[in-house]
């Protein structure tokens, strides 16, 4: 073959997108119950965006981004997630002028140039949401309850919910003068990309998942130890919110996440199902990032759910039936065709999936190809059934069959499609 996948991507079809399709409306129903809007921003933006979002030292930026120049030198960047993307957009559309909380998610494609492994490809997937104007842990403990219901509508229910917090640029400082002390004496235990990410940001280094790395950092100074009384509270206030919508989680002080706009709240929910790519989604707080790009003071936090790992994990848990051709319509002849192409129309128009030959075949064939196809009802039209005005239909199913007239046809194939 002349052509063939770039590596680390996939094409998604056949059964498999019958399954994407049922976790998108899953979660376009949950998400809209809680308020959330959904928002489309463009695959490509200006590189600088996520650049200054993510934090030029983070392995995103550093190794992953696919950055290049356009026609007009101008320096652009496929997005590699969508949060920049989203308080981009709130700015530069003056979504702050309107009454807060404003809700955002979308559903689409992002971009990252790793080695590609078990649910991790270069073009991969996200569900994301994004919430603006709420300074409460109120918002936060609502987002991992909403993964929480719509996880387990997904029947994955093995689930692990891990939170820490990182503090605010009062506190952060100083926890980051602690932990440059403590990790001065083991720069030489530590991995290449720690070593570089020491001087930059230390708090990078405890995101490494190089076991070395993680064995160096064992008793490694805890970031909530450090944090201000308003981080305080807020981390406690989280905690009794989480207790009170009953969810199990663990406090985890050595979650910091691979992007530099997080404050004050992150989170991971991880499951045992899929290796050593162990998270399902992954989110937190983010008050300084909308005016950071240049808005007003905007308290913000969301989360991003993996399509692909969560697909890995549905296609063991959930059965989707791939959606096939209800009825096929088959026809004696040309002169038939007509008659035929009136029959489909009107099942179509009401709503009710119908296949039928598009080319000459004997009605053994159309009937072969019905059957092929999954169809439950075959309707067959004749010469001797336009004279009458009624039409042959047989169930493919359970090989019964009968005679109706157009109007009691349409009834019967509506009944049953409903039951189906």
């Amino acid at each position: 073959m002349k052509y063939s996948l770039l590596r680390g991507m996939q094409d998604i079809f056949s059964e498999q997108i019958y399954l994407w399709q049922y976790i998108e409306e899953n979660a376009r129903k949950i998400l809209e119950n809680y308020n959330f809007q959904e928002i489309r921003t463009p695959i490509l933006e200006n590189a600088e965006l996520f650049l200054r979002s993510i934090g030029e030292d983070t392995d995103i930026v550093e190794k992953e981004m696919y950055i290049f120049q356009d026609k007009k030198g101008r320096k652009i960047a496929l997005r590699p997630e969508g949060t920049a993307s989203v308080v981009r957009a709130y700015i530069q559309h003056n979504f702050f002028n309107s009454p807060p909380p404003q809700k955002f998610y979308y559903i689409g494609p992002m971009f990252r140039y790793e080695r590609p492994q078990k649910g991790r490809f270069r073009q991969f997937h996200q569900i994301g949401v994004e919430c603006f104007g709420v300074s409460s842990s109120w918002i936060d403990a609502e987002l991992i309850y909403l993964l929480k219901q719509f996880l387990e509508k997904l029947n994955i229910n093995n689930l692990t919910y891990e939170i820490n917090s990182l503090g605010c640029k009062s506190c952060r400082p100083q926890y980051r003068k602690v932990l440059f002390s403590f990790l001065t004496d083991k720069v030489g235990q530590l991995c290449i990309d720690c070593k570089r990410r020491f001087d930059k940001n230390p708090l990078r280094v405890l995101d490494c998942k190089v076991p070395s790395c993680k064995e160096s950092l064992k008793n490694t100074p805890l970031i909530v130890d450090f944090l201000c009384q308003d981080c305080k509270e807020h981390f406690i206030s989280l905690q009794r919110e989480l207790d009170e919508m009953n969810i199990s989680y663990t406090v985890n002080p050595k979650i910091v996440r691979g992007l530099d706009y997080y404050t004050r709240t992150v989170f991971e929910v991880t499951t045992t199902m899929l290796g050593a790519q162990n998270a399902v989604a992954a989110g937190g707080r983010y008050d300084d990032l909308v005016e950071l790009f240049g808005g007003p003071s905007i308290p913000a936090a969301g989360f991003a759910i993996g399509m692909e790992r969560l697909i890995e994990i549905c296609s063991n848990s959930l059965l989707i039936k791939p959606k096939k051709p209800f009825v096929y319509v088959a026809y004696t002849g040309s002169s038939i065709e007509n008659e035929a192409k009136k029959v489909v129309n009107l099942l179509r128009n009401n709503n009710i999936p119908t296949e039928t030959a598009y080319e000459k075949l004997s009605l053994k064939s159309q009937l072969r190809k019905a059957d092929r196809v999954g169809a439950n009802i075959v309707i067959i039209i004749g010469e001797d059934e336009i004279k009458k005005s009624v039409y042959i239909w047989k169930n493919m199913k359970d090989g019964s069959q009968g005679e109706a007239s157009l109007n009691e046809l349409l009834e019967l194939i509506r009944r049953k499609y409903d039951t189906e």
